[in-house]
């Protein structure tokens, strides 16, 4: 949902952006296409980059952790004893678990508890950046198609409906998967699309094109 609302909103600022400052719908199309591409390649990019260092993060403590548990076995299994205890298990009954979780898989055990990590579900990079890429891109594709295929006269409020809509839809979903209030993520999603639209509307209609 966060990279199809920023397919929305960016490519739609683009987009209005140049329809105020010219007519040209060559001119409207190329700037929104640039757009969609620039922000679809960064969104991956970026969410390559940040999940990689993630992963990377947490190899690096599971292997610490792997270390740990072949020097320190008891050690590790006190460790593991005493988070079960600040959970509310009776010293006893925190042995007895740690202890029988340490023997089924002793790296998943401790990892899950002291590390918040699944060493088997670790997030894949490239799957996660062809995921935003693919969202940006269907976010952005609605704006885009809204301007540039009315009239003249129309196409920025075409736009502005279709993105409005839209931003309705993402903020609905967003809420919902979120367990969040829907009302107030809606009203979020639509303020910020919005005031953006108006802002470069006006910059375009500032800077605008003159014909003739």
């Amino acid at each position: 949902m966060l990279g199809a609302n920023d397919g929305i909103v960016s490519v739609a600022g683009v987009a209005v952006g140049v329809a105020g400052a010219t007519p040209d719908r060559a001119a409207i199309v190329v700037a929104g296409v640039a757009a969609l591409v620039a922000g679809a390649l960064s969104m991956a990019g970026g969410e390559y980059v940040s999940v990689s260092t993630q992963r990377d993060t947490e190899q690096a403590a599971l292997r610490l952790e792997k270390y740990e548990l072949e020097t320190m076995p008891e050690a590790e299994e006190k460790e593991l004893a005493g988070i079960y205890e600040e959970k509310g298990l009776s010293p006893g009954l925190a042995a007895e678990v740690a202890h029988e979780l340490t023997q089924n898989d002793a790296l998943e055990a401790h990892a899950e508890a002291e590390l918040g990590i699944d060493p088997d579900q670790l997030t894949s990079p490239w799957h996660a950046a062809w995921a935003s890429l693919a969202a940006f891109v269907v976010g952005a594709l609605l704006p885009l198609l809204a301007i540039a295929l009315p009239g003249v006269s129309v196409r920025v409020w075409s736009c502005a409906a279709a993105v409005l809509v839209g931003l309705v839809l993402t903020g609905v979903v967003s809420a919902r998967l979120g367990n969040a209030d829907v009302r107030r993520a809606v009203t979020r999603n639509v303020g910020v699309g919005a005031l953006t639209m108006l802002v470069t509307y006006l910059v375009g209609v500032l800077f605008g094109v003159t014909t003739g």
